[in-house]
């Protein structure tokens, strides 16, 4: 079974990644993002409240993120592993996600750290933005949400590399070459 999460800056490509290494791997991707936008789209009342945050380039709190990532890991295409994109982000979703886990006998095997530099993410996802139409992605929102990053992931971060589970992954570069530095680094992994 393979339980991984895969964390880094908004921008350094793990949405991409994760459906890449969830296709080799054979476990299912779980983007909160994704979760997010489709609410979002969709008008639930959670994708209103969500929308809220998202639009201010903050994080939607805790406790909505949690009962999404509860009830999703409780799903039959996620009991021969997974790859988290998204969550935890924070302590206390680190401690949410443990015992989400642990209730099931489980923990992660890994976590993938991707890498990049913060003006290449702020290029990366002004183009982004551009393509897709995205409200969401000004310059302005963008620095903040990397700001956001960096304050709250540290000790999400620092919090595995205790339990030495990270594997830090330059996320720069081609997508194939990323790809490939990223299924290098799981196999010293395991």
């Amino acid at each position: 079974m393979t339980r991984l999460l895969i964390i880094g800056p908004p921008g350094a490509g793990k949405g991409t990644q994760a459906t890449r290494i969830s296709e080799r791997l054979g476990v299912s991707a779980i983007s909160t993002g994704d979760i997010f936008r489709h609410n979002v789209k969709n008008l639930t009342p959670l994708g209103i409240e969500a929308k809220k945050y998202i639009d201010a380039g903050n994080f939607v709190p805790d406790e909505v993120t949690n009962n999404m990532v509860r009830s999703r890991l409780q799903e039959d295409d996620v009991q021969d592993g997974f790859l988290l994109d998204g969550y935890p982000r924070t302590v206390a979703q680190v401690e949410e996600l443990d015992d989400i886990l642990a209730a099931g006998g489980d923990s992660l095997d890994a976590v993938l750290l991707l890498t990049a530099d913060d003006e290449e993410l702020v290029s990366r996802l002004l183009r982004r933005a551009e393509i897709e139409g995205r409200t969401d992605d000004n310059e302005e929102v963008i620095r903040h949400r990397l700001e956001l990053y960096k304050q709250q992931t540290a000790d999400v971060v620092a919090r595995y590399e205790d339990r030495g589970i990270v594997t830090r992954v330059d996320g720069l570069g081609d997508i194939d070459e990323v790809t490939e530095r990223v299924m290098q680094a799981l196999k010293q992994t395991s």
